[in-house]
């Protein structure tokens, strides 16, 4: 019994189990793993599939030439995105280790986890920010009337004119035989230019309060305040037990807002002007394929839609089992990750060509992206519907959905990283620990953007914070792994874990398509760029200054940590140095020693020179070992059994020299 115990501990302490913890089934049992695969699946498609696939798609593709915009859309998914989402899903499914773990693989490059870290801590800060604005609106359109439909409330200014007015002014004057002078009010009136909605005046001057300035912070808005921490406490408690609690919830969070867009989508291709709204939303501009501008912006979507470069990846593909086809994984999710963003094109433009039809107004006119659409044009209108209470609670039931799925993996990037990081076995016990330290120091940062001036400086951390800075950690992921650590030793390791080789175009594109796109889209957003404004406010020098710190932030950690690396290298020279550097740390490999086989198999003790035993000269010399033992366990009882016959042939001998048992 004692020693079946010592054999299920043994085998536990080489499976990764925290001792003293009891047996798990995981094949990882100190990290764990995903309960089965849907789990992952449907993980990856929240973090891929967020608010941007509603926002701010659909707004692109109507602004970059309609249905044109769909061929260099999906010639980027097949180049770019599914590549870089394969390489990301591999290389933390190969090492088992979050965004900073995997850099054993080259440790000067570790700066390029730290840096995926600083980007997960922005958005992460931010992006709750809209899901408990999105809250908000959720809980204030559980009224019989939305709040923002008519302009007779105490926020609303003279320059107010609602939808709902202006029909109802319509109305009047027609009956009263004044319909010439209706029409031409109801054009005055609905001309965006001239007028303010309800639902913009209720998103500036209730629900934001906004102040003039950036560095006017004013006072923070409570009720946003509320939502705000409501969020956190929600993402805190899916994320608890680590991907055993959120794996379960992904379950409704990844799948109802699909139930959601086709109820809206339904809803919406059965109003009056909704087939308008899609012919324009889908309606082919083919000059425009030729204009450079259409491509670096199919580019950017795909690679900021996908979450390459956030770490989030590499993190979620570390909790798989090591030989889960990831491969078949990358392809589901990146396409219905695109899937997803044209059909949420139809739901958000049939519903924009009924407002549209009803103010009798182009389609451009009612467009808009980011905020701006999910918090003034869509819901204004919603208020055009019958029953709008319900359909704006659906819609944003769903950007919370949409936005949570998302913040489950930026949270989980960083606790994992901290976990792996420290690897004690109290931590990696307690880390519901470390998650709610994480929630609570991203709620305190999230507070200022819950001011008056909250939404300047939001804007600003998403125009900057997460831009081209992640482009440029992706090209430097792709340039470490395909030639510093070398890209034939990187399809040997995917070959180890798959059972098969990366196919051919992917090698290709690994080495050489994909780092070119992401050069091009690094070169765009450069030459693309313009200072941030909201609506008519221009943002003020220092605080584009603040911007571009931001987006540095994330990248200054790769030659701060390289540089740090190099120093502590062993070698004489400055070259030995850089080359001790860059070379594999013996721990990179994968996680379980039952995996680890090849070129992977143990090391020799004290090597100086780090080379790796092959498998068959440990076998040799563990055979040798046993052969050893064996011949002199054979001497000993030989040894024995001479005694013995010596012993039985003198039996005084026997006598005397036999110990007593009772005398003992």
């Amino acid at each position: 019994m004692a020693a079946s115990s010592t054999n299920v501990q043994s085998a536990a302490d080489q499976n990764g189990a925290v001792p003293g913890e009891p047996a798990k089934q995981d094949e990882n049992s100190r990290r764990g793993n995903w309960g089965n695969q849907i789990e992952f699946v449907l993980t990856s498609v929240g973090y891929a599939v967020g608010l941007g696939n509603v926002w701010r798609f659909p707004y692109l593709c109507y602004r970059n030439g309609g249905g044109a915009f769909m061929l260099p859309y999906f010639i980027m998914l097949v180049f770019c995105g599914i590549p870089l989402f394969f390489l990301e899903l591999s290389f933390g499914q190969f090492a088992s280790q979050g965004c900073l773990g995997v850099w054993k693989i080259s440790p000067m490059f570790k700066g390029v986890g730290y840096g995926m870290m600083v980007v997960s801590t922005y958005i992460g800060i931010y992006y709750n920010v809209v899901i408990c604005i999105a809250f908000y609106y959720f809980f204030m359109s559980m009224t019989d009337v939305l709040p923002w439909t008519y302009c007779n409330n105490p926020w609303n200014t003279p320059a107010c004119v609602g939808v709902m007015d202006a029909a109802n002014r319509t109305f009047a004057n027609a009956t009263s035989g004044l319909a010439a002078v209706a029409v031409e009010g109801v054009s005055a009136v609905v001309n965006r230019t001239k007028r303010t909605s309800p639902s913009e005046e209720y998103w500036k001057h209730y629900v934001l309060n906004i102040s003039d300035d950036i560095g006017n912070f004013g006072e923070v808005r409570l009720p946003i305040l509320g939502c705000l921490a409501l969020s956190w406490v929600v993402v805190f408690l899916c994320l608890i037990k680590g991907v055993k609690s959120s794996g379960k919830v992904v379950y409704f969070t990844a799948t109802f807002p699909y139930l959601v867009l086709t109820i809206l989508f339904i809803r919406g291709v059965t109003l009056d002007g909704a087939v308008n709204g899609i012919k324009y939303y889908l309606t082919p501009q083919w000059e425009k394929v030729l204009d450079a501008k259409v491509w670096g912006d199919a580019a950017s979507q795909i690679f900021y839609s996908l979450g390459c470069a956030w770490g989030g990846l590499i993190t979620m593909a570390s909790y798989n089992k090591f030989h889960n086809n990831c491969f078949r994984d990358s392809i589901i999710i990146s396409i219905t990750n695109c899937a997803t963003s044209v059909y949420a094109g139809f739901v958000i433009f049939s519903i924009l060509g009924f407002m549209a039809h009803t103010l009798n107004v182009p389609v451009s006119e009612v467009a808009d992206h980011g905020p701006g659409l999910a918090f003034v044009a869509y819901p204004e209108a919603l208020t055009l519907l019958p029953v709008s209470p319900l359909w704006s609670i659906l819609f944003f039931f769903m950007l919370i959905l949409l936005g949570l799925g998302t913040q489950f993996c930026l949270l989980e990037t960083l606790t994992t990283a901290i976990v792996d990081e420290i690897g004690t076995d109290w931590i990696i016990k307690n880390k519901p620990i470390v998650t709610l330290g994480v929630a609570i120091i991203g709620f305190c940062l999230g507070v200022p953007l819950t001011t008056q001036a909250g939404i300047y400086w939001l804007l600003l951390m998403d125009n900057y914070a997460a831009s081209f800075s992640l482009v440029l950690i992706s090209c430097i992921m792709c340039i470490c792994v395909m030639y510093i650590y070398g890209h034939r030793n990187y399809f040997k390791d995917v070959e180890m874990m798959l059972g098969f080789p990366p196919p051919l175009f992917f090698r290709i594109c690994w080495r050489f398509i994909s780092p070119l796109i992401i050069s091009f889209i690094l070169i765009f957003t450069v030459i693309q760029y313009k200072p941030i404004t909201y609506n008519d406010y221009v943002y003020p020098g220092w605080s584009l200054g603040i911007g571009f710190c931001m987006a540095m932030s994330s990248v200054v950690c790769i030659p701060i940590y390289a540089l740090y690396r190099i120093s502590r290298s062993p070698g004489t020279t400055f070259r030995e140095r850089l080359r001790n550097a860059c070379k594999a740390d013996p721990k990179w490999g994968p996680a379980l020693r039952e995996h680890r086989v090849g070129r992977y198999a143990p090391m020799v003790s004290g090597a100086e020179d780090g080379l790796e035993v092959l498998p068959l000269k440990e076998k040799e010399e563990t055979k040798e070992k046993e052969e050893l033992k064996e011949e002199e366990e054979a001497r000993e009882r030989k040894e024995d059994v001479c005694l013995t016959i010596q012993q039985g042939s003198n039996g005084s001998t026997a006598t005397q020299n036999t110990p007593n048992p009772a005398v003992a």
